[in-house]
């Protein structure tokens, strides 16, 4: 290719290129492939008076090869608005960097793509919600949801259920009931109903308002849905969850001094919800003071 254009001073295939990106298997293919850009963007500017850029497919390829093979810094290049290689930025682009960091838990990665997203003018997405948030869920770090949370709710983006779920599970589980009623109250104003992650994620809000009978309230509203098989299931996993797991995460996180007094009520609300709730459900409810350092 460098010859066609260099030497023959031809415009080689355009299959060439396309082979070259899906064949890229290491870093040391990746230069190749940006020297080869840069090489061909010159040409077709300075002898075919070609000014635009190659098409948006292309450049999503492009970055697709370089999370693929872990070259991310080449990857980041092609989110930049001006650049030497022909490459039109996008959030299509963007997504495939942002994908790579939720499989590594990257959130470093994370940080330079919303950062690049920023200076380069790239709208954000629904998609990109999903994504951002899965990995500050992932890598429980609730100060970066907070900070990128705000920044799709202020550029207008329509967040979707699944976006909405992490979050609000987000806050029930550190025990934030105070962002917990913010984002309920965003996820009201465009769905009308729940879905089971929102609906239990509100009732733990409440449990942890010591109002049991609320909580169970809202369980009930879940359960008079008309359900499938599947979202039967899923009731009785998060009802498990917020029986074994989720008292003595949420216990755990919070100031020393105030450990007891919510284990003491949880301990006292979550048999009353349960019982309010009239399912037969046979869940264990452990004496959550006495756990062993849940007081210390």
């Amino acid at each position: 290719m460098l010859e066609s254009v260099n030497v023959k001073r031809s415009m080689p295939p355009n299959a060439w290129l396309w082979s070259l990106i899906e064949n890229c298997k290491n870093q040391d293919d990746i230069k190749l492939l940006f020297d080869i850009l840069q090489n061909l963007r010159r040409f077709r500017l300075s002898n075919l008076r070609i000014h635009s850029n190659f098409n948006c497919n292309l450049c999503q390829e492009v970055t697709k090869a370089c999370a693929r093979v872990g070259a991310l810094n080449f990857g980041k290049k092609g989110l930049w608005k001006h650049n030497v290689y022909g490459l039109t930025p996008s959030i299509g682009s963007a997504h495939h960097l942002l994908t790579y960091a939720k499989e590594h838990n990257d959130v470093k990665l994370m940080m330079d793509v919303m950062t690049l997203l920023k200076e380069n003018d790239l709208p954000l997405q629904s998609g990109t919600a999903d994504i951002v948030f899965s990995i500050c869920y992932n890598t429980d770090n609730w100060k970066l949801m907070s900070k990128y949370s705000k920044r799709f709710v202020e550029a207008g983006v329509k967040l979707r259920r699944s976006a909405f779920d992490v979050w609000m599970e987000f806050a029930a589980k550190i025990g934030d009931v105070e962002s917990l009623w913010e984002i309920e109250k965003l996820r009201s104003e465009s769905q009308k109903q729940h879905t089971v992650v929102s609906g239990f994620s509100c009732a733990k809000g409440l449990l942890l308002e010591h109002k049991p009978e609320e909580a169970a309230a809202v369980i009930q509203i879940l359960l008079n849905q008309n359900l499938t098989d599947v979202k039967k299931s899923k009731i009785a996993v998060e009802l498990q969850k917020l029986v074994s797991e989720w008292p003595l995460e949420v216990i755990r996180r919070q100031k020393e001094e105030d450990r007891k007094a919510l284990a003491v009520s949880l301990n006292s609300d979550i048999p009353v919800m349960l019982s309010k709730t009239g399912l037969e459900v046979s869940v264990n409810m452990e004496d959550l003071t006495s756990k062993e350092g849940i007081l210390c």
